[in-house]
């Protein structure tokens, strides 16, 4: 929102002498067109120092720069064999939802957009026009038809994309047929739009990229996915940004008339018009972020462009991370905006924070920990001691999972048809968004199939009651926003961590029974379905011990088989309605006296003497169990 800071060590002449003195300690290692690289990058990156040692250098490549720490870079000193192959890569598909069709255009995909992508890389119009295996080639420097050697050598070396800047629209058709007839993908860029940032966000998108084959779903860090959900949350417009006020990630948008002037040249300059931004500081708006993790808003001003905000810090602890920005589009902001917006600033922290790589070994081990607790085989005190946790305060477990057959999904915003990866990744953001406005300890994961909040910590005023509540909010979000059914429970209140395994039991067993019963509600504790949470484990263990059935109600469901009968069905009916002939035969849909046959022919193939409890008893129970091939 802000222009950045021209921080020193960062400007174009102080970098010149950082990086003039590092190669200086390291002349005699690299040819001087490496060190020609060098001096420029900083240029085109906008780098400091320290991120200056950090880039990989290819001595052998003239003034080339591998921008991406994904690709292994060779040199003259490195065995081949002993360069690891990369941790992660990205579809083009994902690329192109991270970028969004504010910054770039798809001029060609003749391979489409399943294709892998390793790395980034920059390619200065001097350089030698080379690339690697699966990069994603981004083109500086040569405007229109003075990139077609580029092109050419991309596609030549097994470069997956290449990124150039157009003059005119006549020049698109050329080079998309050159890249069409070369089997590369190519990408346009805005010319308003700053190849560092197209850099940093292509980057940042391989970053947050789990390891595996590419398309197989972001992880938790994935901001892009964050700044959707909560767009879709608070029916606005999201961008995400760092300390520095440059965008990080930012939500998609269809329509193009909602996106106001200071949205737009943001993502595309990454700062906003001087006017507003003096505005912003006049009312206090910077001060507030740097001091509060409250939520902000900010009225429209149509004289400058700009339309109605809301912001809140990113912070983790004292210090602010970043900010998120939403922007009020051609619907007004929904009536729960500012309770989404702090779960969500609370759950950007933790991406932020992982995106440093401050603590992201810390994360590993966060979720290692609390999957053992939630499992039972570690026990409380290591999850305690590592966030700082006190393990005698109550906790509980809420559970979740897809599908009730009382719970329709909004067909107009369905994702059920959708990838299950993305079903999941979007479910697991709205949770964890919703979860940490209520709760700040709140800890989420996965153990297949089911997502579980651990609520540590837990205020004594908190019952079962206030998490219920939590639970709706989370079901009735899931079907509004995401048109998934998704079943919740609330497990016990225990006293202290060391118990949170028994409530993560309990939470099971009421989504067993809600599950295999079908029960026309999306959200329910134990005592709410007590009775059917027994009767689903009675079934369960009938299900597991066939020799404890009665053959004779088994013989009789295999009867019903052979014969395309409703014996079996007509009986439950009618010990259901305990002994009533007619309530039966009208749920049945047949006439009493077609009943009472059944009735009579049921008791001639079993042998079984409905007058006596047990037997009845007996039978309603095992005539539920599934029947059996």
């Amino acid at each position: 929102m802000r222009r950045r800071p021209r921080s020193p060590g960062t400007g174009l002449t102080s970098t010149y002498a950082v990086a003039r003195k590092w190669l200086g300690e390291r002349g005699g290692m690299l040819s001087g067109g490496a060190r020609s690289t060098v001096l420029k990058a900083p240029a085109v990156l906008g780098v400091g120092l320290d991120r200056l040692r950090r880039l990989p250098l290819r001595p052998s490549s003239g003034r080339r720069l591998q921008a991406s720490g994904r690709v292994p870079v060779r040199s003259p000193f490195m065995d081949p064999a002993a360069v690891s192959p990369p941790s992660a890569s990205i579809s083009l598909r994902q690329l192109l939802m991270a970028l969004g069709d504010t910054l770039v255009e798809v001029q060609a995909a003749p391979a489409g957009l399943d294709v892998e992508i390793r790395g980034v890389a920059l390619l200065d119009p001097e350089d030698p026009p080379t690339a690697q295996p699966g990069e994603l080639v981004l083109v500086i420097g040569a405007r229109g038809r003075a990139a077609f050697p580029a092109l050419r050598a991309a596609a030549r070396d097994g470069a997956t994309a290449v990124v150039v800047k157009l003059d005119g629209p006549g020049q698109a058709a050329a080079l998309s047929e050159t890249a069409a007839e070369a089997g590369v993908a190519l990408l346009s860029l805005r010319s308003e739009a700053r190849w560092e940032q197209v850099n940093a966000l292509a980057r940042a998108a391989l970053d947050d990229a789990p390891p595996g084959r590419p398309g197989e779903g972001a992880e938790e860090g994935d901001l892009f996915s964050l700044a959707q959900t909560t767009a879709v949350l608070t029916s606005g417009i999201v961008s995400i940004e760092d300390a520095a006020n440059r965008v990080l990630a930012y939500s998609r948008s269809t329509d193009s008339d909602e996106i106001d002037d200071l949205r737009r040249r943001s993502i595309l300059g990454w700062q906003g018009p001087e006017a507003y931004l003096a505005k912003l500081r006049e009312w206090g708006v910077f001060q507030h972020l740097r001091s509060s993790d409250q939520v902000i808003g900010i009225d429209s001003h149509p004289e400058l462009g700009i339309r109605r905000r809301l912001a809140v810090a990113i912070r983790s602890g004292d210090r602010q991370l970043g900010t998120i920005w939403v922007q009020e589009g051609s619907a007004p902001l929904s009536e729960h905006s500012e309770q989404a917006l702090l779960g969500a600033a609370r759950v950007a922290a933790h991406h932020l924070v992982r995106r440093r790589r401050e603590l992201s070994e810390d994360l590993t081990l966060t979720r290692t920990l609390l999957a053992g607790l939630l499992e039972g085989s570690t026990g409380p005190q290591p999850l305690a001691t590592h966030l700082g946790f006190d393990a005698g305060l109550p906790a509980a477990v809420l559970g979740f999972s897809y599908g009730t057959a009382g719970v329709v999904a909004a067909p107009e915003t369905s994702h059920v048809g959708a990838a299950p990866e993305l079903a999941h990744t979007e479910v697991t953001n709205l949770i964890s968004v919703h979860i940490a406005a209520r709760h700040r300890s709140a800890l989420v994961t996965q153990l297949d199939p089911r997502i579980y909040v651990l609520l540590p910590q837990l205020p004594r005023s908190v019952g079962t009651d206030t998490l219920r509540g939590w639970c709706q909010e989370i079901t009735d979000a899931a079907r509004r926003h995401l048109g998934l059914p998704l079943c919740g429970s609330v497990g016990c209140l225990v006293p202290g961590l060391g118990d949170v395994p028994e409530s993560r039991r309990e939470s099971d067993r009421i989504l067993d029974a809600m599950m295999g019963a079908g029960l026309p509600i999306a959200v329910a504790a134990l005592p709410d379905i007590q009775a059917e949470v027994l009767v689903s484990e009675m079934l369960t263990l009938l299900t597991a011990h066939p020799e404890i059935r009665d053959p004779r109600l088994t013989a009789l469901v295999r009867h019903d088989s052979r014969h395309q009968g409703r014996l079996a069905e007509s009986l439950l009916a009618y010990l259901n309605s305990f002994g009533d002939v007619r309530a039966a035969a009208a749920q049945l849909h047949v006439h009493p006296n077609t009943l009472r046959y059944r009735i009579r022919r049921a008791e001639e193939l079993t042998g079984m003497d409905l007058s006596r409890p047990d037997q009845r008893l007996l039978a309603m129970l095992q005539l539920r169990l599934p029947p059996t091939p």
